[in-house]
This record gives C-alpha cells, structure tokens and sequence, in this order.
C-alpha cells in the first residue's frame, strides 16, 4: 500500500482540507471526492461514525489509514479534537459558476460584500446549506474556499455552490442589500431567485454593491444596539425568506 503521507503530499496543493471528523462527514454525504483521509485513532473515528453518521460509516472505514499521532499533526495547522483530517478535490468553478447562474432558482444565492472573518464566512456556508441555498458568493480578497473557511462551515461547501467573484459577476435575479437605511424585513417578501447581500463586518455594504441593489431591507433590532454578528443577520434573513410571505 502506498503511504498515506506520500500521497497526502501529492495532492495537497490543489486540494482542500478536511479537518476533523465532521467536515469528512459533511463532504462525503455531499458526493465531495476524497483522495486520502488519515487519523491517529481509526477505532475512535469509526465509533464516532457508528454513533453520529452510520450514512457514511462504510465509505470512512474504505478511507481512513491510521497513522502515527506525529504524522497526523504534522499535516494539519492544529491537531482536532477527533484526530483526523482528509483532502477533498475542489469543485470546478465553471460547475459552481453554472450553478449560480442557474434560472429558475428554488432558493436564494447570499453575497457576503468583502467579508474580513474567516470564521464568520464559514458559519455563514454552514447555515446557507442548511437552509438549501442556491449558493454563498463572496466580494473582496478573502478566499472562501480558506481552510479556515472550510473548518469553520464543517465540510458543507460541498453541500452548495460556494465562488468568489466581484460585484459585476454576481447571479442573476433582484438583488436585496442589507442596509440599517432599508426597509423593514418583516415586511418584504423575499423570492426564490434573491440575491441576499450582506456588508463587511467592520464598514457595512461597499458603495458599488449599495448602488447595484434593487432594494435596500434593514432586520428589525432594539435601540442602542449597534449590529447582529454576520452569521445572524445571515440566519435571521434567509429564515425570512424560508416562510415566503411577510409576517
């Protein structure tokens, strides 16, 4: 058998890394390819496959090597609690791209307008796929597809389209920005094929993305608080959207 470490390092420059047993999870269930997954405790890894994800349980037994506590370490940023970590292929853009351009949609595409956390981004690719959105498209530098990205959405990126692309490639379909000058959520019904945009952590929406929107919408928050974390204003909208009507 080849070594697993010979061909983690084969891939591992156009690959995406899996860290921890529930971005392996989520990947496999959403058809993610997997060219080598290693752990320092097989037997832990399968039990915690027999207990939470017997879906997958026999395509992770067929992937999983186990290898020494070192080796495992020295392939990861920083050892997971679970001891293993995988690398998947990353889908093509052209595909992702055709996803997102896609019409009729049956739910939304989100914008994340220069996102600066890593970690918010990925709590927001975690929650879009659990609510079936179209897709998250981010505007800016960050790359989306950042392992820390990956970490923090525990595998889903595979679960949607996930892209990055500038303000005049976004999807087609009305674009709804959210703005503290818009218009309450509440009152707004909120199609299928929106384009939900949400402002930088830190500056808000960026003048080009604030000019494109063809409606501006605010979330409804009590006096003297100055904003809701990114992945809320995220959740808060597209659960909004999820009842169709206004309310």
């Amino acid at each position: 058998m080849t070594d697993p470490l010979t061909v983690w390092h084969r891939h591992a420059g156009d690959t995406v890394l899996l860290d921890g047993f529930h971005a392996l999870k989520h990947a496999l269930r959403f058809g993610a390819e997997v060219p080598v997954a290693v752990t320092a405790d097989r037997a832990a890894a399968l039990a915690l496959a027999d207990e939470l994800a017997p879906d997958v349980r026999d395509a992770l037994a067929g992937l999983l090597v186990e290898v020494p506590h070192e080796a495992y370490a020295s392939v990861v940023p920083r050892p997971h609690p679970t001891a293993l970590a995988a690398l998947a292929v990353r889908p093509s853009r052209a595909s992702g791209l055709e996803r997102l351009a896609r019409l009729p949609r049956t739910a939304p595409v989100v914008v994340l307008d220069n996102p600066r956390n890593l970690g918010n981004a990925g709590a927001v690719i975690r929650l879009a796929a659990g609510f079936g959105a179209t897709g998250v498209v981010t505007t800016g530098t960050v790359d989306p597809w950042h392992p820390t990205v990956v970490r923090g959405g525990a595998g889903l990126h595979f679960a949607t389209a996930v892209e990055r692309l500038t303000a005049d490639e976004l999807p087609p379909g009305p674009l709804f920005a959210l703005d503290p000058e818009g218009d309450d959520l509440r009152g707004v019904e909120l199609p299928d094929d929106a384009v939900l945009a949400f402002g930088s952590e830190r500056t808000g929406l960026s003048t080009e993305l604030r000019a494109r929107a063809d409606h501006l919408l605010s979330l409804p928050m009590r006096p003297q608080v100055s904003s809701y974390n990114l992945a809320t204003s995220v959740a808060m909208t597209l659960y909004h959207w999820s009842f169709g009507a206004p309310r």
